[in-house]
């Protein structure tokens, strides 16, 4: 077969690439958007690190020439700088106690209540016989929930029903009957 002169060549394979890419148009639409998202994103973050590049140098540049002071603002005041090693002034927050401990400790320290005095409580407060000896080892009373659910997987479900039953005679307080009833439920379903 003899060969087509150089420009119909040329004029027939830019048509069969033509052809092919129209056939390929409504997928390189779809993705058009994305590879687009994609490179611009890809852009941005190259400028970001190149200009975190620069400070980064200029600040390494300035410190040459100027170095930095190691003192506090003037406003900047801790408790480590005041005499005694207290903060004075200021608002001053009072925080519960419980046997002159603060109860700050955990993130479930705000569900620690107040020990109840006896002309407060409704309930019989148990006499020391009744109370269980779980109680006395745990150091029960002075525990927040957070450190209960910590201790709570080491217990058995005697002991875990006897902290239940001792809560509900005692304060009552509901996240630590929650606490306890759920641990008594999944230990008892193992």
């Amino acid at each position: 077969m003899a060969t087509a002169p150089y420009g119909v060549r040329l004029l027939v394979g830019a048509a069969a690439t033509a052809i092919e890419e129209t056939r390929k148009l409504p997928q390189t639409i779809l993705m058009y958007p994305m590879t687009l998202a994609s490179q611009v994103a890809s852009l941005v973050m190259k400028v970001q690190q190149d200009v975190a590049v620069l400070v980064i140098k200029g600040d390494e540049t300035l410190e040459t020439f100027f170095p930095p002071k190691d003192e506090q603002p003037e406003w900047a005041t801790f408790d480590d700088d005041l005499p005694g090693g207290s903060a004075g002034g200021g608002d001053v927050v009072d925080l519960p106690v419980r046997e002159g401990a603060r109860m700050t400790e955990g993130r479930y320290a705000l569900f620690s209540s107040e020990p109840e005095t006896p002309s407060e409580t409704t309930t019989e407060q148990p006499a020391p016989a009744d109370v269980p000896e779980i109680v006395t080892e745990l150091e029960y009373e002075s525990l927040t929930l957070a450190q209960l659910r910590a201790r709570l997987t080491s217990l058995r479900i005697g002991d875990l029903e006897a902290l239940l039953s001792y809560e509900e005679a005692t304060k009552a307080r509901a996240p630590f009957q929650t606490l306890l009833a759920n641990r008594i439920t999944r230990a008892s379903a193992k």
